[in-house]
């Protein structure tokens, strides 16, 4: 078996692996707080966490990856170094505003039941931004499958945190995430380091001529991150202000159908970010484009046979996993796995405009898709509650995969020779998987 193959294969299985815990400290948190409200209050906790999370930190991540296979192939390594020197302050700015975001929310917003656990999550931010940094070095080492392992042990811990919090209130519950999420960060920190340090060592230089250009990308993934964020994590937020935290409860049991399919496309799409940018900037763009029309025929084949039965035993599901107080999930929940399923047939979207250097695409898609959800939440949320919510969350899922359908094929392929990756990060990574293990 190729090397290659083995490495997503144990990407594949650390992302699964990853999703099913997540999955799990939902299921848990579910089962164990005593109301159906006290979820609910805690869904809405980690709804704002992730929206102002996402909303104020600078989306540098991408940047990193696109630039950073860029210098790594001319081997600027000074350049390299300079990006991720600046790269590192920007998540510390913009972790900082996320935290105060959330003290904001909880101040002016939230229901003050809510207000102690909302001072513990502005924490969380800071954590969970740096660990995306350090992700990004294994990235650009080809290691993805390291950054897979990793996700599992962050969630593994987050599952821990969760389970022993619950017990005690929505305060421990929160503090438990934020405990694992710290752990976490301090985990893949270190290996983060070791993988950086072994590109050659050189000062950190200036990026002079290519600062605006990547200051310009950077903008705009943060503005695209942002984009996400109103649509998924304010759309709950949202919800809750139409209605209560338990419609927002019964929202986030009523996801699992789209995270489900999310994490199935997951690993792809991490093979997808790093090796189709590493080949677009080789030049072999053709094969990049092939590789999407593939995925997305695979994608809709899967879902053809995989949707009609889920639907059909949806409340049965829901009912056996989360306990019979939560079938009253089961429509939102359907709509979910129809929203998911499309997501899925274009779930390339995510990484392509990385990989094409054009990011700009994803303000441009993704922001339809808001405009579409956000008013139909408060519409349909205040009318039918989560149902209304994500049949809100559908009608915008299908006119993003429309508006890319028209942008992807309009994309023509401008093939050229570039060199190829030294040869001595292909000698390098025989040996990395063991000094990273260490």
């Amino acid at each position: 078996m190729s090397r290659l193959l083995v490495r997503r294969s144990v990407t594949a299985v650390g992302i699964y692996a990853s999703v099913i815990l997540g999955f799990l400290a939902t299921v848990v948190a579910g089962r164990v707080f005593p109301t159906k409200q006290g979820f609910g209050d805690y869904a809405t906790v980690i709804y704002a966490t992730s929206f102002f999370q996402s909303f104020f930190d600078l989306t540098v991540e991408e940047a990193l990856v696109k630039y950073g296979f860029r210098f790594v192939t001319r081997a600027e390594w000074g350049l390299l170094r300079g990006l991720f020197h600046s790269a590192f302050w920007f998540k510390i700015v913009g972790s900082a505003l996320g935290g105060l975001a959330l003290l904001a929310y909880a101040a002016f917003f939230a229901p003050a039941r809510m207000t102690d656990a909302l001072i513990v999550a502005s924490l969380i931010p800071l954590g969970q931004s740096l660990e995306g940094l350090a992700g990004s070095t294994l990235y650009l080492r080809n290691r993805y499958d390291i950054r897979a392992g990793f996700l599992t042990w962050s969630m593994a811990l987050r599952l821990v945190g969760v389970a022993i919090g619950a017990q005690y209130g929505l305060v421990y519950a929160v503090a438990g995430v934020l405990i694992a999420q710290v752990i976490a960060t301090a985990s893949i920190g270190v290996a983060g380091r070791l993988a950086f340090d072994r590109f050659p060592h050189a000062a950190a230089a200036p990026l002079g001529d290519q600062r605006r250009e990547i200051a310009s990308f950077v903008a705009q993934s943060s503005a695209a991150t942002g984009v996400l964020a109103l649509r998924g994590g304010l759309a709950p937020l949202l919800l809750a202000g139409v209605t209560t935290t338990t419609q927002t409860g019964i929202f986030k049991i009523a996801q699992a159908p789209q995270s489900g399919f999310q994490a199935l496309s997951a690993p792809a799409r991490m093979v997808l970010l790093t090796e189709q940018t590493r080949e677009w900037e080789r030049g072999h763009q053709s094969a990049v484009l092939r590789q999407v029309r593939r995925f997305s025929l695979v994608a809709a084949l899967c879902c053809l046979v995989a949707v009609p039965p889920l639907l059909w035993v949806m409340p049965n599901l829901i009912s056996l996993v989360y306990g019979s107080r939560w079938v009253d999930a089961t429509n939102a929940a359907r709509l979910f796995l129809l929203t998911a399923a499309v997501q899925l047939i274009v779930g390339w979207t995510k990484s392509f405009p990385v990989t094409i250097g054009r990011p700009k695409l994803r303000i441009w898609t993704h922001g339809l898709e808001t405009l579409v959800v956000l008013p139909l939440v408060i519409v349909l949320g205040k009318r039918w509650g989560a149902t209304g919510a994500a049949g809100a969350f559908l009608a915008g899922m299908i006119v993003f995969a429309l508006v890319w359908a028209v942008i992807f094929v309009r994309i023509k392929p401008d093939d050229v020779h570039q060199p190829a990756p030294l040869a001595e990060m292909a000698a390098d990574e025989e040996s990395e998987a063991s000094v990273l293990a260490r």
